[in-house]
């Protein structure tokens, strides 16, 4: 189940629209201490820019939303970036745009356009991914079902191969063979081996069952949590 959406990773992007130059930034944080902490970075490495207009929006279901103008006129700037980040369903995000003034007026429409689209190539640099719930079940298992179990993991739900090797993952985002019933997380190799099973909510008791009848009955289910993972968007354009 989809959580919300956030950015992967802190990045920065920059334009040039009438002489003046617009530098966005962007990063995930957890709450609003982080946040302000991230727009106090930008004002000091940018002290001597024109504007630095932050904004941000924390929450799973966007509680606090909250801009600055900075100086702009009043609902130029920092409203427009967050009213972006809300259509677009992006929290727990921080967006400072920094602005070197280059000697034209871009008038109030020309502003908002500036500035929402500065932070959208932000956002884009960053990259957007979804956060949803994962279980992750700890299973002892014998090196005899081990071949098995990475091939289970690297088919989906009707027994089609998804991924060479399951137990890969991509930097950060959704893991290989993620329409698999089941994803390996990590395999620990010692008397037998620990393997950290992932699985949507819905479909724990379907995963328990396949273990069972692999095994057996013989691998033993060490531990069970509730998790989140980072699934990779790329709708931000």
């Amino acid at each position: 189940m989809k959580l919300y959406s956030t950015v992967r990773g802190a990045a920065s992007a920059e334009q040039i629209i009438e002489k003046s130059r617009f530098i966005a930034y962007v990063a995930p944080v957890s709450d609003r201490e982080e946040a302000e902490a991230f727009i106090t970075s930008i004002r000091k490495k940018h002290k001597d820019a024109t504007h630095n207009v932050p904004a941000m929006v924390l929450g799973d279901k966007m509680q606090t939303q909250w801009a600055s103008d900075d100086g702009e006129p009043q609902g130029t700037s920092g409203a427009p970036i967050v009213q972006m980040l809300v259509a677009q369903g992006i929290t727990n995000v921080v967006v400072v745009v920094t602005r070197y003034f280059g000697g034209i007026k871009l008038g109030t429409g020309g502003l908002v356009r500036a500035y929402t689209s500065s932070a959208k190539l932000g956002l884009a640099a960053a990259g957007v991914c979804d956060v949803c719930e994962r279980n992750v079940l700890t299973y002892a298992l014998d090196y005899t079902y081990l071949a098995k179990l990475q091939n289970l993991a690297a088919q989906d739900a009707g027994g089609k191969n998804t991924a060479a090797d399951a137990g890969a993952r991509s930097s950060g985002d959704e893991p290989a063979g993620s329409g698999a019933l089941f994803t390996i997380e990590n395999l620990t190799y010692a008397d037998v081996v620990q393997a950290e099973l992932s699985c949507v909510p819905e479909r724990v008791d379907e995963v328990k069952n396949l273990i069972a009848n692999l095994t057996g009955g013989q691998g033993r289910l060490c531990s069970e949590a509730l998790t989140s993972c980072a699934k990779y968007d790329e709708r931000i354009t």
